[in-house]
């Protein structure tokens, strides 16, 4: 199904950053994949785990949202030109919320394939949206506050992004495994 250009625009965004990550993460061994620079510092498994916890979480939300809604959502905008940027992220670490702090441990061929998987998902799930207009869905973000559905997959394609840069740190940290 063609999406309205704003969400094209999105998704393209989304499957651009998931590329370079899937890029990174293809071929890591086991060890590799589960190699920890520091102790308080996520391995790239770990990483993807967050990621793939993260997406679902939006993609829930958003249906969630838009169960409850119903029928008495107002329609995509034709003439929308695109969605407000997300802010900049504060500097500095932040603690990822309970439900999408990752685990250590899962084989990272599973990894991988969950992380796919969920992309998968959400195409179906903007595809959905694509029938309403997401920016008059609000849902607080622990960190950022109130924000639209279009802000929350904003957020995911900025998330993404982060997380790409930590994953070529840590493979480029002179401890990684060989």
């Amino acid at each position: 199904m063609p999406l309205p250009a704003p969400l094209e625009a999105l998704w393209s965004e989304l499957q651009s950053v998931r590329s370079e990550i899937l890029k990174e993460i293809e071929g890591l061994s086991q060890a590799q994949a589960d190699w920890r620079p520091g102790h308080s510092d996520w391995s790239v498994g770990e990483l993807i785990h967050h990621l793939t916890l993260a997406e679902v979480a939006t993609g829930k939300l958003t249906s969630k949202l838009l169960k409850e809604a119903g029928d008495s959502a107002a329609p995509f905008p034709a003439d929308l030109p695109g969605f407000v940027p997300f802010p900049p992220f504060p500097p500095g670490p932040a603690e990822a919320p309970p439900a999408v702090r990752p685990e250590r441990g899962h084989r990272v061929d599973e990894l991988a394939g969950a992380f796919r998987t969920a992309r998968e998902r959400s195409r179906q799930t903007l595809e959905r949206l694509a029938s309403v207009d997401p920016r008059t869905f609000k849902w607080s973000h622990p960190r950022f506050g109130d924000l639209d559905l279009a802000q929350w997959w904003i957020l995911q394609v900025q998330h993404d992004g982060i997380h790409l840069r930590q994953i070529r740190d840590v493979k480029t940290h002179a401890g990684f495994p060989k």
